[in-house]
C-alpha cells in the first residue's frame, strides 16, 4: 500500500495554485479556443460560418478577451467595426490583436500559417483532415503521429505504434472526441475509428497540461467529423493492390542447406496483401443552427496471404465500421454532443500445411484448419458543455468502451480435442514434435470470448475570476476485462521416451532395459475477471505577470486501484501528486515570438493484465507411466498407460495469492519528470521556425521479480528453516532497487508476516532511463501554391529498461518484462535504449504544379538503433534458480561468443543499424470537368530501399547448446519494401 500523503500538503498547493490564473483555457480535450486583446470596454461578437454558433464578450479592464471551449471550426470575429475570418482546431488558442491597425495580418485565413499559441506551454502539433487525404501517410492515428517532431516507430513486433520521446510504444494516451480510448489491459492499442471519420488529429509530444495523466509518452487526440449547416457528402475508395507492391527481402541462414527447416532465417518474399477501402460519410443540419447529424460507414476487403517454413495461412476481412456524430446546440451557450462508434472486426483465417519435404514454397499446400476472428466492438460518448455565465463553463462526458480481444469461432477449433504429443530421443536429447499441435494452449469453453469494458465519467470546469481562470475537473473510470483460462490441447501433453538399452531409474522407480517411458503433463489456469479503478482530480491556473509574460501551474492527484478475480485490491497508490509548472513569454507582444518552459511529473498506471499475470494461478501436475509402446496413429498419444512410476509432481497453485504477497506494500507507481525549454518565432509572414530542449527522466519504475534463491537466503540468515519458496508468488512486483516489503510465509505454518527484504538480497539496480533531445523546426505557411514542415532532433535515450515493454522480446505484458526477474537479467543493461535513433530528419509538404495537379511528398532519414546479444541466463543446473528461469527465452546480456564461451556483454555493444531513408510521394488530380472529384496516386517508399532495421540479435543457440548461434548479427528485419496505394475521393 502507498503511503497517503498528508492532507496538509494536499490543500497548501491548490492554496498555491489559486494565487495564479490561465486565461485562455480548455476544459475540453476536443475543443480550441481564440483569445487576445481589445479596446478596453469594446464587444466582440464571434461566430461560427458552419453552425451559426454565436457568442459575444467584453473586453475587460486590461483590454483581455477569451472565447474559451469552442467548437473546433471557421470562425468569425466582429468587433468595432472591423470582421475577421479565423480557424479554432483542436487543442489549440489563436491569437487575435484587435488594437492592430491591419488586423487581417493576424487572421487566420484559409493556408495561412498559424499565429503562435503563446497561451500555452504544450508542445503539439494539429493535422487537419484536409491535410491528412492529401499527404503520402498510412490510413493510421499512429502514422499521421511519426510526422510529429520526437517520434520514432516503435519495433515491428508491436505493429505501427510510435515511441515518443524515449518512451515505449506503451505508454501513451489515445482520445477522440475527449473520451480515453486507449487499451487498459496491454497499453499496445486503441480502440480504432475509420480513418476518413477524423476531422482533426492533435499529437502532443510533451508538457501536456493536468487534464492529461495516466501517460508517459505521448498524447494522440481526435476530434471526429461533424454536420453543419449545409448538407456535404463525401466517398472515398482506396486500393493498395498487392501487383504494385514490392517483394520483402528473405533471409538466407547460416545453418542447413537447400529443403531443410533452416534454409530462411526470415521468408517473405512471397507474401501478398491487398487492401480495398470504400467509405460513405456526410452530414448537414436537421434543424438549421440548432441539430447537425454527420454519418460515415466504411466497408473494406482486405486479404493477405503469408508463407513460411511449411505451411502457410491466407485471411481476409470485409467487416464495415461506422461512425456517427449527434451535435445539439440547445442554445448558443448548452450544446449537447453523441458519439457512436463501431470498430467490430471479424476476418476469416484458412491455415494450410505442405505436403511432406516441401518447404518454403511460396504456394499454398493442403487445407488445414479455418476460423474466425473476432476483434473490436463499439464506442459510446456523451458530452455536454455548459457556459452557465459570461465567466463560468463546465463540462460534462460519459464514455463506454466495450471491445473484444481476439477470440475465434468455432470454439473449439478442430483439433484442440487433440492432445500434445511429442518424442524425446535419450541418445540425441533432441525433441520432436508429432501428432495433432495444432494449438499448444486452448481456453476453457462456455466463458465467452476475452473482453475489455471502460466507462468513465469527467467533469471539467473553468471560472474566470476577474483578473484569474481557473481551471478544475475530475474524472473516474473503471476497466474490466475478462480472460478465458487455458489448458493444454486436449486437456493433456504428453512426451514420449525413446527407450535405452539399459536399465534406469525414472522419479525414484527402477525400470527394466528397453522400457517405455511416459511424461504426462496437465496445465490449468482459471478464468477471471478483473478490474482496474483510475481516478483523478486536477486544479490548473496561471497568471499574466505582466503584459506579455504568463505563468502557469497545474496539479493533477492521481489514483490507481488494480483489483484481482476475486475483487480484491493488491497495488492501491492514492494520491499521487503530479506538479505540472511553466511559462511563456510572448516576447513582441503580438504573437509572433514566444519563449517557454514548463516542468512537470507524469504517472502511469499498471495495466489490467498485470491484474491477470501477477493475481491469477497456474496449476501443473507432472505424472511418469510405463507403456507397451503402442501410440494412436493419428494423436501419437499413448494408446494405454501402465504402471505409474513414483508419485505426482505439481508445480504452481491452485488458489489466488493472497494480495499482500503479490505486491510490494510499499509500491510506488511509474512516474516521470519532464522539463521543457523552448523558442518559436514567426521569421515573416510565411515562415516560422522553432527549437526545443527536452529532458525525461523515469524517477519510479515498476517490473516484476521472479527470483528465488534472494528470499530462501533472507530466511534462513533470520533463522527459519522451514521456509518454502513454494508459498511465493511465481513473481513479485516491486520498484526495483528498493527494500521489498511484502507478506512471506516464513515460519511454513501459513501465516503470513510482514517483513522488509533488502535489496541486497535481490541485487537489483535502480530503474533508469533517461531522454535527452533538442528539436529544430522549420515551417513555411502555403502561400504561392507550396508548404512544407522540416524537423530534425538529436536525441539520446539510455538507461537500463526500455519501460513497460521489451522490444527484444516483444511480449505484450506491460510492466512485467524480463527486464528485473533477477539480478542477471539487469547485468551489463545501462545503455542506449531500442527506441534510442540519435538523428531523425524528417520533411514533408506539398506543391501545386497548376491549379488541377499538387504533389505531396514525406521524407524521413534517421540513424540506426543499438544492437546487442541476448543469451539465456548463466545458471548451471545445479543452480536454485536454474529451474525457476529454464524455460525464459535468450534475454540476458550473458551471450557465448564465437568460441562458445559464455561471457556478460553490454547493452549496444555490437554497434547500431544502418541508417535508413525513406521517400513517400503522393499525386493529387483535381480535374476541373468534375469539380468535387480528386485522383491521388501514392507510392510508399519510392525508392525501394530496403535496409537493414534489425539483425538477429539472439546470441545463443539454445539453453543447453555451448555453441553461439550461427545466426548472431545475420540480417533480420529490413525496411517496408515500396507500395502504391490509390485513392478516388468525390465531395458533393
Amino acid at each position: 500500500m502507498k503511503a497517503k500523503r498528508t492532507a496538509v500538503l494536499k490543500y497548501t498547493a491548490v492554496a498555491v495554485l489559486l494565487a495564479l490564473s490561465h486565461p485562455e483555457a480548455r476544459a475540453d480535450l476536443s475543443v480550441g479556443s481564440v483569445y487576445g486583446q481589445a479596446p478596453t470596454g469594446s464587444t466582440i461578437t464571434i461566430r461560427n460560418l458552419d453552425t451559426g454558433l454565436k457568442r459575444e464578450l467584453t473586453a475587460d479592464a486590461q483590454g483581455r478577451f477569451v472565447f474559451s471551449q469552442l467548437p473546433t471550426g471557421r470562425y468569425q470575429l466582429i468587433a468595432n467595426g472591423k470582421t475577421l475570418e479565423l480557424n479554432v482546431v483542436i487543442g489549440t488558442g489563436t491569437p487575435v490583436d484587435l488594437n492592430q491597425t491591419q488586423p487581417e495580418r493576424i487572421a487566420v485565413v484559409g493556408n495561412r500559417i498559424s499565429r503562435i499559441d503563446t497561451s500555452s506551454v504544450e508542445s503539439s502539433t494539429v493535422f487537419s483532415a484536409e491535410q491528412l487525404a492529401s499527404l503520402p501517410i498510412g490510413r493510421d492515428v499512429s502514422d499521421v503521429a511519426l510526422l510529429a517532431p520526437g517520434t520514432v516507430r516503435g519495433d515491428s513486433g508491436f505493429g505501427k505504434l510510435a515511441s515518443f520521446g524515449g518512451a515505449s510504444v506503451a505508454e501513451n494516451g489515445y482520445y477522440i472526441n475527449g473520451f480515453d480510448v486507449t487499451n487498459a489491459r496491454t497499453f499496445l492499442s486503441y480502440a480504432r475509428l475509420p480513418f476518413d471519420a477524423i476531422g482533426e488529429q492533435e499529437v502532443k509530444t510533451g508538457g501536456f497540461g493536468a487534464e492529461y495523466g495516466r501517460a508517459l509518452g505521448g498524447v494522440i487526440n481526435i476530434a471526429t467529423k461533424k454536420g453543419t449547416n449545409d448538407w456535404q457528402f463525401d466517398t472515398t475508395a482506396v486500393w493498395t493492390p498487392s501487383a504494385l507492391s514490392a517483394s520483402g527481402k528473405d533471409v538466407v541462414s547460416r545453418t542447413g542447406i537447400a529443403g531443410d527447416y533452416g534454409y530462411y532465417s526470415a521468408y517473405r518474399s512471397a507474401d501478398q496483401s491487398n487492401q480495398v477501402s470504400v467509405s460513405v460519410g456526410g452530414g448537414g443540419a436537421l434543424i438549421q443552427d440548432k441539430l447537425f447529424i454527420y454519418g460515415l460507414v466504411e466497408g473494406k476487403r482486405d486479404t493477405t496471404d503469408i508463407y513460411s517454413v511449411d505451411r502457410s495461412s491466407t485471411s481476409r476481412n470485409t467487416s464495415p465500421n461506422y461512425l456517427a456524430k449527434l451535435d445539439w446546440y440547445i442554445t448558443d451557450n448548452h450544446i449537447v454532443e453523441f458519439t457512436g462508434i463501431s470498430n467490430k472486426e471479424e476476418t476469416d483465417y484458412q491455415l494450410f500445411l505442405n505436403p511432406d519435404d516441401q518447404y518454403y514454397t511460396g504456394r499454398h499446400g493442403n487445407p488445414r484448419t479455418a476460423f474466425t476472428q473476432h476483434d473490436g466492438g463499439t464506442i459510446l460518448i456523451g458530452k455536454y458543455t455548459g457556459h452557465l455565465t459570461d465567466n463560468f463553463s463546465v463540462g460534462l462526458l460519459y464514455g463506454k468502451l466495450d471491445q473484444d480481444s481476439a477470440y475465434v469461432t468455432p470454439d473449439p477449433l478442430p483439433g484442440d480435442e487433440c492432445p500434445l504429443v511429442d518424442i524425446y530421443d535419450q541418445d540425441t536429447d533432441d525433441v520432436i514434435d508429432v501428432g495433432c499441435w495444432n494449438n499448444i494452449n486452448v481456453r476453457t469453453l462456455d466463458f465467452g470470448p476475452d473482453n475489455d469494458q471502460r466507462t468513465a465519467f469527467r467533469i471539467n470546469a473553468e471560472w474566470r475570476l476577474n483578473n484569474h481562470t481557473i481551471r478544475f475537473g475530475f474524472d473516474d473510470e473503471t476497466f474490466r476485462s475478462r480472460i478465458a483460462g487455458a489448458e493444454y490441447s486436449g486437456g493433456v501433453f504428453y512426451r514420449l521416451y525413446t527407450p535405452v538399452d539399459f536399465a534406469d531409474r525414472w522419479n525414484g522407480v527402477n525400470i527394466e532395459p528397453g522400457a517405455h517411458v511416459v511424461r504426462k503433463r496437465t496445465r490449468t489456469s482459471p478464468s477471471g475477471k478483473y478490474e482496474v479503478k483510475n481516478r483523478a482530480f486536477y486544479l490548473e491556473d496561471s497568471v499574466y505577470l505582466t503584459d506579455n509574460l504568463m505563468v502557469y501551474a497545474g496539479l493533477r492527484n492521481e489514483s490507481f486501484d488494480n483489483l484481482n478475480a476475486d475483487g480484491q485490491s493488491f497495488v492501491d497508490a492514492s494520491d499521487m501528486l503530479a506538479p505540472r509548472l511553466g511559462l511563456v513569454w510572448d516576447v513582441n507582444g503580438d504573437a509572433t515570438a514566444k519563449f517557454y518552459a514548463n516542468a512537470g511529473r507524469y504517472f502511469i498506471p499498471i495495466a489490467a493484465n498485470t491484474n491477470v499475470r501477477a493475481s491469477n494461478w497456474q496449476y501443473v501436475t507432472t505424472e511418469y507411466y510405463l507403456y507397451n509402446g503402442e501410440v494412436d496413429p493419428v494423436t501419437r498419444a499413448p494408446v494405454q498407460l501402465g504402471q505409474k512410476l513414483g508419485s505426482t509432481l505439481t508445480s504452481g497453485r491452485n488458489t489466488s495469492p493472497d494480495p499482500a504477497t503479490v505486491a510490494s506494500a510499499d509500491l510506488e507507481p511509474m512516474l516521470q519528470d519532464e522539463l521543457i525549454v523552448g523558442y518559436q518565432r514567426e521569421l515573416n509572414a510565411d515562415w516560422s521556425a522553432g527549437v526545443s530542449l527536452i529532458l525525461r527522466e523515469v524517477k519510479n519504475g515498476v517490473d516484476d521479480y521472479c527470483g528465488r534463491q534472494a528470499f530462501i537466503d533472507f530466511a534462513a540468515d533470520q533463522g527459519y528453516a522451514d521456509f518454502d519458496p513454494d508459498t511465493l508468488s511465481t513473481c513479485i512486483i516491486l520498484n526495483p532497487g528498493r527494500d521489498l516489503q511484502m507478506d512471506m510465509d516464513l515460519a511454513g505454518d501459513g501465516n503470513l508476516q510482514r517483513v522488509t527484504v533488502p535489496n541486497s538480497y535481490l541485487q537489483l539496480e535502480e530503474y533508469k532511463r533517461t531522454y535527452k533531445a533538442l528539436e529544430f523546426s522549420v515551417e513555411r505557411a502555403k502561400t504561392d501554391g507550396w508548404y512544407a514542415r522540416l524537423s530534425y532532433v538529436l536525441a539520446k535515450s539510455s538507461g537500463n529498461s526500455e519501460g513497460l515493454v521489451n522490444s527484444w522480446l516483444e511480449s505484450e505484458s506491460p510492466g512485467l518484462t524480463n527486464d528485473f526477474d533477477h539480478k542477471v537479467y539487469v547485468d551489463g543493461t545501462d545503455g542506449d535504449l531500442s527506441n534510442d535513433r540519435r538523428h531523425t530528419l524528417k520533411l514533408f509538404g506539398g506543391y501545386d504544379i497548376t491549379e488541377q495537379l499538387e504533389l505531396n511528398a514525406n521524407l524521413l532519414v534517421q540513424s540506426g538503433r543499438p544492437v546487442s546479444c541476448f543469451g539465456y541466463a548463466p545458471f548451471s543446473v545445479d543452480d536454485p534458480e536454474y529451474e525457476v528461469f529454464e524455460r525464459y527465452a535468450a534475454s540476458t546480456l550473458y551471450c557465448r561468443n564465437a568460441n562458445g564461451v559464455q561471457e556478460l556483454t553490454n547493452r549496444g555493444q555490437f554497434g547500431r543499424t544502418p541508417w535508413t531513408f525513406t521517400v513517400d510521394i503522393g499525386v493529387n488530380y483535381h480535374p476541373g470537368w468534375l469539380p468535387g472529384l480528386t485522383l491521388q496516386a501514392s507510392i510508399f517508399n519510392l525508392l525501394n530501399t530496403q535496409q537493414v532495421t534489425e539483425y538477429d540479435e539472439k546470441g545463443d543457440l539454445t539453453l543447453e547448446d555451448s555453441g553461439q548461434n550461427p545466426n548472431f548479427l545475420n540480417d533480420l528485419n529490413f525496411q517496408t519494401p515500396r507500395s502504391v496505394r490509390l485513392t478516388a475521393r468525390y465531395s458533393f
